[in-house]
């Protein structure tokens, strides 16, 4: 009630509170105080104890930062001055990522949740078991598919972790998969699925804001790597299953394809309309989300009639049924969506702080650390992602870290003659934060999957970031090679051409880490994979050796993977024992 109350006052003084810019009178700062306050505690009690002690470290910090080392000075900040910048400005806490989170990832969470309460998450789960659940480590590859289709709409990995991992992960251990691999899969599976358009975790909305760019740029930037995860995760399931030689499941012990397929179009086709009027009709992003939860709606209610047509429930019964189900999404979408709406607005006050001195501060701090080398300074970022992300959920690490270091990024790559996207470096934060979902520690996703499984979460998130490798590898190769982003990309044969070679070079990079194609690597295979890997991850690097073209070079590293592949056909071929 207090925080509403606060909240309520902003609304309607809003005239006389931006008359006092930056000057806010004792009522101004008694709700500004009380609205920080309550925001910290409401993220207490939503996301535990990480995000509100960084938070008010960084309140803390910028009060008494004169008394800190001088690297890490700056003047003081007054009680008026930081509560103008938190409360009253439009850098703080009703800043640019609660404004995107309120007006249209709200759109997309509710769209989420009404499809998976309409059946449209146990139709993917049928649909990715009925198309890989054939052939070798069926379970494992059904459940990567069913996890990428059910994050394209999710946005959460716990949420995609449990909605999943229900069913995929007692079916991988039935398979022959050790408890603690079947967990680790749907757990490196799930924290990928916020890599996938159209909601990636709820930042890709606050991504094109930041960036100052359309929302289909963002999609178009991120779909390749996206894709090539999730068909990498794909190969390491095979890999596994050649490994642990555990047979394909028998076909009467799966759904059959057409069957599923078609007993469940209809849950395509909200799907199918959001993404025209994304893409084809251009709309806002909060626009086509509305309308694609209407058409959901109309569906939802076309569905229950169609029940009281064949008799299996009354026509008031029916009509019954879809008020209820309409009314538990809202409430159940709310509940998501509170989760996310307290992360982002407490990231707001570190933003906020950041603004008012402390990243310039930050920027010279870690250009003196990487000693201005953008390879250390990548590597710096990466790891205090991971170590944020430990206790901050993924939208508010991006945040974080984009406000700190993306900027930091681009100039130093700009001082040593590289171009990087300001997009690139934004993605680069994004990736890092999903991946700390299944680092130990803490990996909450892990531990999600390690109580289904019956397994020790540590060791599940251990093999869950060994599975991720191939992730972590990607953000490195598209600041360096923003080909993979698709930057300047304006043909379909181009695109395509670079989506097979970024499949090719993750496959390589699999195996490599991994050491089995066929069968056991040697050590000269292992390291041929890397140079495959590498050449076509980032052919630019190696034209500077032998004067070809980029493309020749993802030739060649084409044509050295396909020889290892065949060294080892032909031994297995020659010795099948």
């Amino acid at each position: 009630i207090l925080a509403a109350g606060a909240a309520l006052y902003l609304a309607i003084d809003y005239e006389g509170i931006g008359a006092r810019a930056g000057l806010p009178n004792d009522r101004d700062l008694i709700i500004g105080l009380a609205l920080i306050v309550l925001l910290i505690e409401s993220a207490r009690r939503a996301l535990g104890l990480a995000l509100p002690v960084i938070a008010t470290l960084f309140i803390l910090y910028s009060f008494f930062s004169e008394s800190m080392p001088e690297i890490i000075a700056f003047q003081n900040a007054s009680l008026s001055k930081v509560v103008a910048k938190l409360v009253m400005g439009g850098e703080g806490i009703f800043g640019v990522p609660l404004d995107v989170s309120a007006s249209t990832v709200f759109l997309f969470v509710l769209f989420g949740t009404m499809l998976e309460k309409a059946g449209g998450g146990k139709y993917f789960i049928d649909l990715a078991f009925s198309i890989l659940g054939p052939y070798r480590g069926g379970p494992a590859k059904a459940a990567v598919l069913a996890s990428g289709l059910t994050g394209m709409v999710s946005g959460s990995s716990i949420a995609n972790t449990v909605t999943t991992g229900t069913f995929t992960i007692p079916l991988m251990k039935k398979a022959g998969f050790p408890g603690y691999k079947a967990a680790a899969v749907e757990v490196a599976a799930s924290t990928n699925g916020q890599l996938m358009p159209p909601i990636m975790g709820a930042a890709a909305f606050i991504i094109a804001e930041y960036c100052n760019l359309d929302y289909f740029d963002v999609v178009k930037a991120a779909v390749v790597p996206a894709l090539a995860s999730y068909v990498a995760l794909i190969y390491i399931t095979h890999l596994e299953s050649l490994k642990l030689n555990i047979p394909p499941t028998p076909r009467s012990e799966l759904p059959k394809f057409w069957p599923t397929l078609v007993g469940g179009l209809h849950y395509l086709v909200p799907l199918g309309f959001l993404i025209y009027q994304l893409v084809i009709e251009q709309r806002s992003a909060s626009l086509s989300a509305f309308y694609a939860t209407v058409a959901l709606m109309v569906l939802m209610i076309l569905m229950d009639l169609k029940s009281a047509f064949d008799k299996k429930r009354s026509w008031a019964g029916a009509i019954k049924k879809w008020f209820c189900d309409v009314g538990e999404s809202l409430v159940s979408g709310g509940r998501n969506m509170m989760t996310i709406g307290v992360a982002v607005a407490a990231a707001g006050i570190i933003v906020g702080i950041v603004t008012l001195g402390l990243g310039g501060v930050i920027t010279d701090l870690i250009e003196v650390v990487s000693g201005g080398n953008l390879i250390f300074m990548l590597i710096i970022t990466a790891i205090v992602s991971l170590l944020l992300g430990m206790g901050l959920p993924t939208t508010a690490n991006y945040i974080v870290m984009a406000s700190l270091t993306a900027p930091t990024i681009v100039a130093l790559s700009t001082d040593m003659g590289l171009e990087v996207p300001l997009i690139a470096a934004h993605l680069f934060c994004f990736y890092f934060g999903i991946l700390a979902d299944d680092t130990p520690p803490v990996g909450l996703a892990a531990y999600a999957a390690g109580a289904i499984a019956k397994e020790d979460p540590i060791k599940v998130g251990v093999q869950g970031f060994r599975y991720d490798m191939r992730t972590a590898i990607l953000p490195f190769m598209f600041i360096f090679n923003t080909d993979l982003l698709l930057v300047g990309v304006d043909s379909w044969s181009e695109a395509i051409w670079i989506f097979l070679t970024t499949i090719a070079a993750m496959f390589a990079f699999a195996s490599m880490t991994q050491r089995w194609l066929i069968k056991k690597c040697s050590w000269i295979e292992t390291f041929g994979l890397l140079a495959s890997s590498l050449i076509l991850f980032r052919p630019s690097l190696f034209v500077q050796l032998i004067e070809m073209s980029r493309d020749q070079w993802r030739g060649v590293g084409l044509v050295l993977f396909a020889l290892i592949y065949l060294q080892q056909h032909f031994r297995v071929k020659a010795n099948p024992a």
